[in-house]
């Protein structure tokens, strides 16, 4: 019997993706990883960095180095989990 389904890992993985990044991904692969919008990391990074006087920007270069980049035709992670169409309730009696 063989699967439709893409070969996916079976835990969440830290990666920087190669197809949505606007410098080096790591922004975009903690976005992935929390399930939050990248462009919220972002701010958080910029943010942070102001109000450290740089040294939080210090992270970035790191986390660059640390995060490993996501493999050529690996699927992006959240996996769809469910892709059945969910039950509607009924409606309440008219009346």
């Amino acid at each position: 019997m063989t699967s439709t389904f893409p070969p996916q890992a079976p835990y969440k993985q830290l990666r920087r993706p190669t197809t949505d990044r606007m410098l080096a991904g790591v922004a975009s692969g903690l976005g992935r990883y929390f399930d939050v919008d990248p462009t919220l990391v972002r701010v958080v990074f910029a943010v942070s960095a102001l109000l450290t006087g740089g040294f939080a920007a210090l992270a970035y270069p790191i986390m660059w180095f640390l995060m490993p980049e996501e493999p050529a035709g690996a699927p992006a992670w959240p996996h769809p989990t469910d892709t059945a169409p969910r039950p509607t309730p009924p409606a309440p009696p008219a009346g």
